[in-house]
């Protein structure tokens, strides 16, 4: 999360893109009936994106001043 936080907006939205990309092939090879090389890797990078995606909207929630409970 650290290294997340320290990417700007535009860097953070570029790498959300290629873990999607990276994730998009990795279902594409399971899809096929293949076995991924690794298994783990699919909720990994499901992981990643979802944190990625959390800074981003924290950013966007300090940026307008809404308050979360």
């Amino acid at each position: 999360m650290r290294d997340l936080r320290a990417l700007s907006d535009d860097e953070l939205r570029r790498r959300i893109a290629d873990v999607e990309n990276d994730l998009l092939r990795e279902r594409g090879v399971a899809a096929m009936g293949g076995a991924p090389p690794s298994p783990g890797r699919m909720r990994a990078l499901r992981t990643n994106v979802a944190r990625a995606l959390t800074v981003l909207s924290e950013r966007s929630h300090a940026a307008s001043g809404v308050r979360r409970p």
